[in-house]
């Protein structure tokens, strides 16, 4: 298959491009690396994007930003920060990908341990990834031939070192094990489904 990887040079993107390439033909996205280049907030970004890459079988997305800090002092401008990154940016690449997705393709978005068990200072990070799978459960009823799933990883191993201060307690999975969820996404029969890494 010709998969669309955005976010393909942090860990996790990587990660699954490292998994999928010996049997898919990888394009790498990222905001400032890869094969071609996007700015997920960015309707025009995102358009010329799949106007480059034309038809495709999947794109994954393994990318989007959030605000994290507590929220008494959380600004509605920081909050929406997180609402315009990860959230509608991951649905801009569904609304604008769907139209270049060939019959059968899928999409498969990420998500994150914090929808379900909240941390402190993540308030804008359990908001948006549970409005991403909200929209993944109800998108699936409606992508006539595609499919749509996400993967909801817990905090990696390879980032404890910046991230794991935040997670007291959280088990970390590695992002090789996470990269096989999106591997389950992309070459199985499921939709409407979040594939939890925990």
């Amino acid at each position: 298959m010709k998969v669309i990887i955005i976010g393909a040079s942090g860990t996790i993107g990587k990660a699954v491009a490292e998994q999928l390439q010996a049997d898919h033909e990888i394009i790498r996205v990222g905001k400032t690396q890869g094969d071609f280049q996007v700015d997920i907030t960015d309707e025009a970004s995102v358009a010329a994007l799949f106007a480059q890459t034309g038809k495709v079988d999947a794109i994954i997305s393994t990318t989007g930003g959030v605000h994290y800090g507590p929220l008494s002092e959380t600004t509605t401008e920081q909050f929406n920060s997180g609402l315009q990154n990860k959230l509608l940016g991951q649905v801009r690449l569904v609304l604008l990908g769907q139209k270049i997705l060939n019959p059968g393709g899928s999409f498969t978005l990420t998500t994150g341990i914090l929808a379900q068990q909240p941390i402190r200072t993540g308030v804008n990070a359990t908001a948006v990834n549970g409005a991403l799978e909200g929209f993944v459960l109800a998108a699936a009823n409606e992508l006539s031939g595609l499919r749509i799933n996400a993967v909801s990883p817990t905090v990696l191993t390879e980032s404890l070192g910046k991230y794991g201060a935040f997670f007291p307690g959280f088990e970390s999975a590695d992002a090789k094990r996470v990269a096989l969820a999106y591997r389950r996404s992309l070459e199985g029969i499921e939709t409407g489904k979040v594939y939890r890494v925990w």
